[in-house]
């Protein structure tokens, strides 16, 4: 088969190319895939432009969490460019008070101390519980995020922060759009998913079991194989 699709895949905090690694490997047959560097950036609007000036004229987009506020974000600045949208264990929300302050304080642990990445402490709100040990996922994680950086990390964050509330503008998504999401993601609940697929012409909610904040990693052959179908469905939406 030949590559039909050009695929933008957008990383999520503290995330780079090895959390896209089984997609990579197993959907290259049909999609011609880059994933976009957001690192260096320190608002959503910025990261999206930087992928819109080094994409295709027409591509593909799937983004995670963090990403997945980019992806939003491209659809509201060039949406004639998408064919087709997958939004992966995010949210259209802003943050509420409560996630506010818990950003604020990462930034400030970041900032006065040696920058840990992602600890053990913090691993159980990004993997499912059975995959703590697993040195293909809780070691890739913690590997990513020391390759990010703590300065990448600070702005990440900061755009994450200044995001704006997106809920109002997904009912102008009328293309191909998969909302896919590790049922026990604790950080993007069912609940968000819902909420977001709802709100869009034609979205396609799956979610996928035993998984949590992290699809692509934690549940590999699940997420790719809901990638090859979301990417050969017709590309017209009613």
């Amino acid at each position: 088969m030949t590559q039909s699709h050009n695929l933008v895949l957008l990383p999520g905090l503290l995330c780079d190319a090895a959390l896209w690694r089984h997609q990579l490997d197993h959907l290259k047959d049909i999609a011609a895939m880059t994933v976009a560097d957001l690192t260096q950036e320190s608002s959503i609007t910025a990261m999206a432009e930087r992928v819109l000036d080094l994409a295709p004229k027409r591509f593909c987009l799937a983004g995670l969490s963090m990403g997945g506020y980019v992806a939003q974000e491209i659809m509201r600045l060039a949406p004639e460019r998408v064919e087709r949208l997958a939004l992966i264990d995010t949210n259209a929300r802003a943050d509420n008070a409560e996630q506010t302050k818990a950003r604020r304080d990462l930034i400030r642990l970041a900032e006065i101390g040696t920058f840990k990445g992602v600890t053990p402490r913090l691993l159980p709100s990004l993997i499912h519980p059975t995959r703590m040990e697993d040195p293909d996922v809780a070691g890739v994680v913690m590997e990513m995020a020391e390759r990010v950086g703590q300065d990448a990390f600070k702005r990440q964050q900061e755009a994450i922060l200044n995001r704006k509330d997106g809920r109002e503008d997904l009912v102008f998504v009328r293309i191909p759009t998969l909302v896919l999401a590790g049922r026990q993601d604790a950080l993007c609940p069912p609940k968000v998913q819902e909420e977001m697929s709802s709100r869009i012409t034609g979205g396609r909610l799956i979610l996928i079991e035993d998984c949590g904040h992290l699809a692509p990693l934690e549940r590999p052959y699940a997420t790719s194989a809901v990638m090859r179908y979301w990417l050969g469905e017709p590309r017209t939406q009613h």
